[in-house]
């Protein structure tokens, strides 16, 4: 299979994927802190919101659609 094919492939799937669910939440680790003998760490969640699974969808679609220019 051409590289195109798997690129636009994976493209409209995590697309899909983002819109299936409604948003994606990532979670990151933090600062560490250590306190009194206490080791504490935390983290920050991102919200990925739908909107930005229609990104990946339309570019993975365009490329599909894109032909291929041969010299």
């Amino acid at each position: 299979m051409n590289t195109k094919y798997i690129a636009a492939l994976m493209l409209i799937t995590l697309g899909i994927a983002v819109l299936a669910y409604s948003g994606i939440t990532l979670t990151t680790s933090g600062h560490a802190v250590d306190y009194l003998g206490l080791h504490l760490e935390t983290t920050h969640s991102h919200f990925v919101p739908p909107v930005v699974g229609v990104l990946p969808l339309i570019g993975g679609i365009i490329v599909l659609l894109a032909k291929s220019r041969r010299v």
